[in-house]
């Protein structure tokens, strides 16, 4: 008889659909692992679990009074807005997460798309494949302006990991760089002649990309909406990796459809998974990935090894990422 703690994982395959495997949980613990979890089904699945690993699923005040059992809950991202951590504390139960483990993914993708934006890839690759080179009297052709973006000012608005791994790259292609961050004293030390901290309307009025590396507060959601947008350059292109409350998206179709926004790139949205009729997917100039910023290989990996040693770390009575540690 396994006489190990339980554990449930309830949306596993959000991190790994099968590629990865949980043995750095499954070694520790006698666990159940679901695909996938909804809010509805979590009431069946939590059962006598006392650690509860959860992603998007809601672990609030009528989750721990239902499930007194819960001892431990683990969140599988950085983000840990879906657990209530003053109800968890109340009843001494350590609430964990994973920093940091996508920061250089999430950078990468942030040059994905702001590269496909200015040498238009995407659409020249399908411009090809649906046969227009072989239509063209020239050697070459091109469907809409490609642009260099050396030289060229990029605004980033939030410095935390990814702001400023965003920044490092930045550099080494030439971008003149402004940093809005709501701390800009804490980071002196990265200010530089190619790097300069600056406030929120100069960095929406210089910018000529605009990429978004904040946590969604109650300033900043919306923080891309007319009144903003109206202070930009015409034919910004503006980069969306963080949250997607921060962008009014109707706001930015009609400044997409004007062109005062010449292009964007979001991974992600309002309201996850997207609906088929979203508006979105009729704007022009714009390129949207389903949130996979942060899911390389080898983010994910590292993902679970934190997820596994997180919770060793705490069955071994020294807690690691706790993050409502200043409330127990």
């Amino acid at each position: 008889m396994d006489t190990r703690r339980k554990a449930v994982i309830l949306e596993a395959a959000a991190v790994s659909p099968g590629d990865l495997s949980w043995e750095p949980v499954t070694d520790l613990c006698d666990t159940v692992i679901y695909d996938n979890t909804t809010e509805t089904q979590k009431w069946d699945r939590i059962g006598d679990a006392e650690i509860v690993l959860t992603n998007k699923v809601i672990i609030d005040e009528k989750v721990f009074e239902k499930f007194p059992g819960i001892h431990y809950v683990g969140v599988c991202a950085t983000g840990y807005n879906v657990v209530d951590l003053e109800a968890a504390a109340r009843r001494g139960i350590p609430v964990t997460n994973v920093p940091a483990y996508s920061t250089d993914s999430v950078a990468q993708h942030t040059f994905a798309l702001l590269l496909d934006l200015a040498s238009k890839v995407s659409m020249h690759d399908a411009s090809v494949k649906a046969g227009d080179w072989s239509r063209v009297e020239t050697f070459c052709y091109w469907k809409a302006p490609i642009i260099e973006i050396y030289g060229k000012t990029l605004g980033i608005y939030g410095f935390g990991n990814i702001g400023r791994t965003v920044a490092k790259i930045a550099k080494s292609f030439g971008l003149r760089i402004l940093v809005h961050t709501e701390h800009p004293e804490k980071y002196q030390e990265y200010a530089d002649a190619q790097l300069q901290f600056t406030d929120e309307e100069s960095l929406f009025r210089q910018s000529d990309f605009i990429t978004l590396h904040c946590p969604q507060t109650e300033r900043t959601t919306k923080l891309i909406r007319r009144e903003n947008i109206e202070k930009m350059k015409r034919g910004v292109i503006l980069l969306n990796l963080a949250r997607g409350g921060l962008v009014d998206e109707q706001d930015l179709i009609e400044a997409l459809e004007s062109g005062k926004i010449g292009g964007a790139g979001l991974d992600v949205i309002e309201s996850e998974p997207m609906r088929a009729d979203h508006p979105l997917l009729q704007a022009p100039n714009l390129l949207i990935t389903p949130h996979i910023a942060w899911a390389t290989l080898e983010a994910r990996a590292r993902l679970i090894d934190t997820v596994g040693a997180n919770l060793r770390a705490w069955m071994n009575g020294t807690p690691q990422n706790v993050v409502n540690r200043h409330l127990l």
